[in-house]
């Protein structure tokens, strides 16, 4: 998912969320006071958690399953020209080397399930870039 696509999702959220608490344009409340107001997260952590938990599920799966072929599939051969493009496993290990963490000892963090939810719980409060 790109910036711009979290931009636009993050502002549909916190439309929504003004629209359900019936806040309106005279009332000046920041996005930070709306999500306290209406007891939500904001949707980069939402989404980041969500990422996260469905990646443990797959590193868990046995070596055959066909989403975890597909997640540690490295085509070969040349690439096109320009930016690569952003996959959800170039994301996670860019989230991950932010923890310190490898893809390889990703795998190993995933058998164990309570290391797993530590490790989504510490990324989420890490925070992404700009999030907080």
């Amino acid at each position: 998912m790109t910036d711009q696509d979290l931009s636009k999702l993050s502002s549909f959220h916190t439309k929504n969320l003004r629209k359900i608490a019936r806040i309106f344009w005279p009332q000046r409340i920041s996005n930070e006071e709306l999500l306290e107001h209406c007891q939500q997260e904001s949707i980069e952590k939402i989404l980041v958690e969500r990422r996260w938990k469905w990646t443990g599920h797959v590193l868990r799966k046995s070596q055959n399953a066909i989403p975890r072929v597909a997640v540690q599939w490295k085509p070969e051969g040349r690439r096109k020209r320009g930016r690569p493009k952003t996959t959800s496993r170039r994301t996670a290990e860019a989230e991950a080397a932010t923890m310190g963490q490898s893809w390889g000892t990703l795998r190993t963090l995933a058998q164990d399930r309570e290391k797993w939810r530590d490790f989504v719980a510490a990324l989420v409060a890490h925070g992404k870039k700009g999030s907080e």
